[in-house]
């Protein structure tokens, strides 16, 4: 098979689909790869890497599509990519469709096969192909929030673990799955006062003995997180329902309620956001501020530590990439349904149900 890689274009985005490594393993299993010139320079990997290890350079993007039958990225396409797609073209990468149905319908015209990371499944019900970028950006939250907590950033002045004889910060996590108790990992080793909410009995029981007294936790009512935005500097929204727009779990009203300089973390932002006054930002321009509450809405976090995020991803998806490549597309879903899972768009339809659901559209079954 063929196998495009062109550059990212999304503002800041350093990462790249493949990896050198990883264009080995596919030149040495006799499939031909693309790789679109200076796509690997923002994380050091020059033209002559990606030569080395058998790769042919592309001048352009519009080049490495004409050329390729499969395209491996990390973003979203973009609208100048999206009208690149023909109905031939294998698409492989991140998409998060519920939030943005420009992008949806733009695929569906292309006819394209569209595979995204953030569905396919693994047998424990896990989404192993978002899991790297989520301890990114899980570690990466309370990394940020220390940041914007300092009063030279607009914060409250405070110091996320305190110091002997000041008491530390609170710090509300919103979801107990992998970006959350990345997110934990970190503040707990600040020393800040941590609680996780999660509406899973099961999962917080598996919290309670994985962290013992580091945390606490505590079911996530309606009017526990209420309180918590109250009495919390910082809080870390990391809730997920596979393809689906993630829930508004803060509504404006409330924010009014937060302390001045708090900040919010929406690592959910790429799924819609679960405050309600969350808006996608930039690593250009990574925050903004409602009601004196600080929030940092990036929708690539990862894409800030693009070399350390760029190898996690390709150690993930190689085994996927390789599949997809050996067997073709539609004879590789057919032998692992985790992977026919990460199916969102083919044939100008919709092929995954909460992506449906949460555009309005049709769902129709591959």
């Amino acid at each position: 098979m063929r196998v495009g890689v062109p550059k990212e274009i999304k503002v800041h985005e350093y990462r790249v689909g493949l990896v050198p490594a990883s264009v080995a393993e596919l030149t040495a299993a006799g499939h031909q790869v693309i790789v679109e010139t200076n796509a690997g320079t923002g994380i050091d990997f020059s033209d002559q890497d990606y030569v080395n290890v058998g790769a042919t350079i592309a001048p352009d993007a519009a080049a490495v599509f004409a050329q390729s039958d499969m395209i491996v990225k990390v973003k979203e396409p973009q609208a100048q990519e999206i009208a690149l797609l023909e109905p031939r073209h294998l698409l492989f990468t991140y998409l998060h469709l519920a939030p943005d149905p420009d992008q949806t319908h733009g695929l569906m015209k292309s006819g394209a096969t569209c595979i995204a990371y953030e569905t396919v499944t693994s047998d424990s019900g896990a989404l192993p192909l978002l899991k790297p970028m989520s301890e990114v950006a899980g570690r990466m939250s309370i990394q940020v929030a220390s940041h914007y907590l300092e009063k030279e950033q607009g914060g409250r002045g405070e110091l996320l673990g305190g110091v002997p004889g000041v008491a530390p910060c609170k710090v509300a996590i919103l979801g107990g799955g992998v970006a959350g108790i990345n997110a934990a990992q970190m503040a707990t080793g600040q020393r800040a006062d941590v609680t996780i909410y999660d509406i899973s009995n099961e999962r917080l029981a598996e919290l309670d003995m994985h962290f013992g007294s580091q945390i606490k936790t505590a079911y996530a009512s309606k009017s526990a997180i209420a309180e918590a935005i109250k009495r919390s500097q910082v809080v870390i929204g990391a809730v997920l329902v596979p393809g689906a727009a993630a829930p508004k779990l803060v509504t404006r009203d409330q924010l009014k309620t937060m302390m001045r300089g708090s900040v919010l973390v929406d690592i959910a932002i790429d799924q819609g956001g679960c405050f309600e006054t969350s808006k996608p930002t930039t690593h250009s321009d990574p925050v903004y501020e409602i009601d004196g509450v600080i929030h940092y809405c990036v929708a690539n976090m990862p894409g800030a530590v693009a070399r350390t995020s760029a190898f996690a991803l390709n150690n993930a998806t190689l085994p996927f990439v390789l599949k997809l490549a050996n067997k073709g597309a539609e004879a590789a879903m057919a032998a692992d349904r985790h992977l026919a899972a990460g199916l969102n768009v083919s044939g100008g339809k919709i092929r995954h149900q909460a992506v449906a659901e949460a555009l309005g559209l049709p769902f129709e079954p591959a």
